[in-house]
């Protein structure tokens, strides 16, 4: 068993000195290899080759609804919903967004009470709806679904 009391030898101050590696391995390949490695000995693997044919690309139908009472809104977020999956379409959402809150002050007098202001504001509520690899026949039902009024509807083809 080694002595308790028996002192470590002081560690010295000096720099640790690196060896240089000779210059053949420190070449990086051109595509961002390792440090060490060159594009001639580490073969891509195929899934990184580029292929000929344009890759299978998933469409999405993306439906931005807003409304400014969120009764009306999430009724007809249901409404679309409800015909997205009697096609049997997958289905992404309701996804709420951000309430914008438009703020407007305005004068209680015309004349002369500039103090008494009025404040007002307008909440646009909003929801996101992705419908992936839509059919022809969830498209045309989308496109003949009736809305109550006061609800705007943006779709995009993504």
């Amino acid at each position: 068993m080694p002595d308790a009391t028996a002192k470590k030898p002081a560690r010295s101050r000096a720099p640790r000195v690196r060896t240089a590696k000779p210059a053949s391995t420190r070449v990086e390949s051109a595509r961002g290899g390792k440090a060490g490695e060159s594009s001639a000995t580490t073969p891509r693997p195929k899934s990184a080759r580029p292929s000929k044919t344009a890759p299978q690309v998933a469409h999405r139908l993306r439906i931005r609804v807003r409304a400014y009472e969120h009764g009306i809104l999430d009724s007809s977020v249901k409404q679309i919903i409800d015909t997205a999956s009697r096609y049997n379409a997958e289905i992404i959402g309701p996804v709420p967004l951000p309430i914008d809150i438009k703020k407007y002050t305005v004068n209680r007098a015309a004349f002369i009470d500039k103090d008494s202001r009025e404040q007002f504001e307008m909440r646009i509520h909003k929801r996101m709806i992705d419908i992936l690899n839509p059919a022809p026949k969830v498209i045309e039902a989308l496109s003949n679904i009736d809305l109550p009024s006061g609800v705007n509807i943006d779709v995009k083809m993504m």
